[in-house]
């Protein structure tokens, strides 16, 4: 196990989890990668992430190519609970990537937000798109 254990809840699909998961290892990491589609969550995990986050559920809801408005998870009345239980019934409805390092737990959206979860920065790092980062 490394001193500096990075996890990081992953989409493949998705250019910004590719970008964080990239630029984690520009920095020189191997980080432990979840393709969440894939595993799925507990609610206790979810909410142990929100806990270190200091978020809710509302504010890693993935909107975007999702079910969300179908189910009525966007109404503001809807609780913490009911979307809880839907990200865990439907791993897509969590915004990604979330990266979990001894720094902190954040969705790390732009990717460049991984950086401050990070010891150390890559020396250079160009995103898939050709946008380079400033570090």
């Amino acid at each position: 196990m490394s001193d500096f254990p990075i996890t990081i809840f992953h989409n493949p699909a998705c250019g910004t989890s590719r970008n964080t998961v990239a630029m984690v290892k520009a920095a020189g990491y191997q980080p432990e990668v979840v393709q969440y589609l894939q595993a799925g969550w507990t609610k206790p995990q979810l909410q142990e992430l929100l806990n270190a986050m200091g978020a809710r559920p509302r504010d890693i809801l993935r909107e975007k190519g999702t079910p969300a408005a179908e189910l009525g998870l966007l109404d503001p009345s809807v609780s913490d609970d009911t979307i809880l239980d839907a990200m865990t019934q439907q791993p897509i409805l969590v915004n990604r990537p979330i990266v979990v390092t001894p720094k902190g737990v954040r969705l790390c959206r732009p990717s460049e937000a991984v950086l401050d979860l990070l010891e150390r920065r890559p020396a250079s790092f160009t995103k898939e798109d050709g946008e380079g980062v400033r570090l």
